[in-house]
């Protein structure tokens, strides 16, 4: 889906991390507001061994239009050539950049989100911020993430069988090219679904979790959720029935995709509004 109708005021920019300098495109709402915009950090999926920021380019763009923020879709260093934890750390310089006073949007109204591995990349940003002081994220948006790098592919179940658009090889490619050593999948910020890592969530930002019904990953999503609402931290979870893995990319479903994006758009202009 591209929304032509939505022309999108875009400008590129360089922020310098611990890993490098890290291109970024920034996508501005098209109306000016009395207030400085809140901001939304997008990190891309492609199981962190492929994908580019510029395929998220008509989320970013909706997103930018219709939440009224200022979206900041970020690069990141791949696997194999940089493999856990190089990205996740990348992308926590890249939020803390967002979320500087000197920006000309409102760094303190800020969410964080990405789709499959983005959306392990998100938690596990927010999970760094919740135990390192900060920054302030208003909501982490973890869209058919996945969150259990553990517990191998294989045993993992789609109602679609061998017809699943993530396929249990294909996760285990990934995952091995991000992290080769199964006993390093344990870390919470890689896992933070896996056994105990979900214990000490008290604190850690809100959530949107958004699971698919024939998705491989669903299950852990499904975990996730309920653990993050055990914490309460959990501002809802969706379960989106008749679809699978990056139904928004790969479906011809357009109504799907404009639902959840409005709905999701609203999760972030609900959490970016300015407090009185």
């Amino acid at each position: 889906m591209r929304f032509p109708e939505i022309e999108g005021d875009t400008s590129t920019d360089v922020v310098g991390t611990r890993h490098g300098p890290t291109a970024v495109t920034i996508y501005r709402p098209p109306a000016a507001a009395t207030e400085r915009a809140g901001v939304y950090v997008n990190i891309h999926g492609g199981g962190f061994v492929a994908g580019r920021q510029e395929q998220d380019d008509p989320w970013c763009r909706y997103l930018a239009a219709h939440a009224g923020v200022v979206v900041v879709n970020t690069d990141y260093v791949l696997a194999p050539g940089h493999r856990f934890p190089t990205a996740a750390e990348q992308l926590l310089d890249v939020v803390r950049w967002a979320a500087a006073e000197e920006r000309d949007w409102d760094g303190s109204r800020l969410c964080v989100g990405g789709q499959s591995a983005g959306g392990n990349l998100s938690a596990a940003i927010s999970r760094m911020a919740l135990e390192q002081g900060g920054p302030a994220i208003a909501l982490q948006v973890l869209h058919y993430a996945v969150l259990d790098l553990v517990t191998p592919a294989a045993k993992k179940h789609s109602p679609l069988g061998r017809d699943a658009v993530l396929k249990p090889w294909m996760a285990e490619v990934f995952d091995t090219a991000y992290i080769p050593r199964r006993e390093d999948r344990k870390h919470r910020l890689a896992s933070p679904v896996w056994g105990s890592n979900a214990d000490h969530l008290a604190g850690i930002a809100p959530a949107v979790v958004i699971t698919t019904e024939f998705d491989l990953l669903r299950d852990e999503g499904v975990r996730y959720a309920a653990e993050l609402d055990a914490a309460g931290s959990l501002v809802r979870h969706h379960d989106v029935l008749g679809v699978d893995h990056a139904y928004n990319v790969r479906s011809d479903n357009s109504d799907v995709t404009r639902r959840m994006y409005g709905l999701l758009a609203e999760h972030v202009r609900d959490a970016t509004a300015p407090r009185a």
